[in-house]
């Protein structure tokens, strides 16, 4: 009987002593989970302070001069002016970039008749960069003291005067339209290097060939030609005159068969 109520004091020693290591265990880890509580409240806190500053930052921004435009810039193009692409844009200075329809600028500066396509774009902090391609220029027209361009697909550019042509040859006295756009057609098939070897196209019609030209080049030679095969005539050019004495000049007749008739 001893043995047994000895027993049972040991155990329930024993008892006591586990649940006293359950307390302590417990108490040390509640401050614990109080510091990783607060930390993470911190965290939390920490975000939604940034998040409210920077949405304040953005109204800020968006409501000072500084997200207004500054500078247009023009790329990529050749005869038009950058007065004139900026023109066709309709954009203002010190209007918002951010409130820029880009896809409306694009549609505005393609009304222009040389424009083949365009691309306009923010740079910030103020700037918009618009990227010109131009159709080809196949050749200029005279108008008084201006050259008005015609482009790959035979319109004449009446609303773009230029004081000086650029490499394209200058077009004289193709007052029939049928033939300027026929030759137009042929232009269009030749190599860049070739046509800007022309220096002046005049159209000289016969009672017998109304698609006779003469073309001054500018080396010095003279070509007859007709306006009929002309691209794949005139393809061959260079090689001709790569075999001609280049101080000798003359005329280079391409309209019936190939000749050379030099100057005396």
């Amino acid at each position: 009987m001893y043995v047994i109520i000895l027993l049972k004091i040991f155990l329930d020693e024993e008892g006591m002593t586990m649940e006293e290591e359950k307390i302590v265990s417990i108490e040390e880890r509640i401050p614990k989970l109080k510091e990783k509580r607060r930390k993470k409240a911190n965290r939390t806190l920490l975000f939604y302070l940034t998040l409210f500053f920077l949405l304040i930052a953005i109204i800020v921004y968006l409501q000072s001069p500084f997200s207004n435009v500054a500078y247009v810039a023009v790329e990529g193009n050749n005869v038009i002016t950058d007065e004139q692409v900026i023109a066709y844009s309709e954009l203002e200075l010190d209007q918002n970039i951010w409130r820029m329809n880009k896809k409306l600028v694009e549609e505005k500066i393609k009304e222009h008749p040389i424009v083949k396509d365009v691309k306009a774009e923010r740079k910030l902090p103020q700037t918009v960069l618009i990227t010109v391609s131009e159709k080809r220029i196949v050749g200029y027209i005279k108008e008084k003291d201006y050259y008005l361009p015609i482009v790959n697909d035979g319109v004449i550019i009446t609303n773009t005067e230029i004081a000086k042509p650029g490499s394209a040859p200058l077009f004289a006295n193709f007052t029939d339209e049928l033939y300027l756009q026929r030759f137009v057609e042929e232009l269009n098939q030749l190599p860049t290097h070739i046509l800007k070897m022309i220096s002046e196209v005049h159209w000289k019609p016969t009672e017998h060939n109304k698609y006779s030209i003469v073309l001054y080049m500018n080396d010095g030679f003279i070509v007859n030609a007709t306006i009929r095969d002309f691209a794949n005539k005139m393809n061959t050019y260079p090689s001709i005159v790569a075999q001609l004495d280049t101080e000798e000049k003359g005329i280079i007749h391409m309209d019936v068969g190939v000749y050379v008739e030099t100057f005396k």
